[in-house]
């Protein structure tokens, strides 16, 4: 397992990784969000431990709490955000042909 790595919105640590997929725990501060963002070799699955998030899909928009789980096809832009008081944790299961954090078009 991997050391945390720090940004702006938080932090994520990568748990398991062996070239067929890539498992993430996610953990966003309250009032923050990653960008809004798509990828073009890995699709994305998230399932939500604890916390209140919107979620942008594509063109919707809604809420989601713990429990809520997410699919993300490749070359769909996405986005989520806490808009709770409390941080927002998540896994992120990643599948595809390539998993580097350079696969990432920000539009925001």
């Amino acid at each position: 397992m991997e050391e945390p790595v720090k940004r702006k919105w938080g932090q994520y640590q990568v748990l398991s990784c062996n070239g067929i997929y890539k498992i993430k725990e996610l953990i966003i501060n309250p009032m923050c969000g990653i960008s809004h963002q798509l990828h073009y070799k890995r699709a994305e699955h998230w399932y939500i431990l604890s916390g209140l998030a919107q979620v942008t899909l594509g063109s919707r928009v809604f809420n989601v709490t713990k429990g809520y789980n997410i699919d993300i096809p490749m070359k769909e832009k996405h986005r989520i955000c806490n808009i709770g008081k409390e941080p927002v944790h998540l896994i992120e299961i990643q599948t595809g042909s390539y998993f580097g954090e350079d696969d990432i078009k920000r539009f925001s």
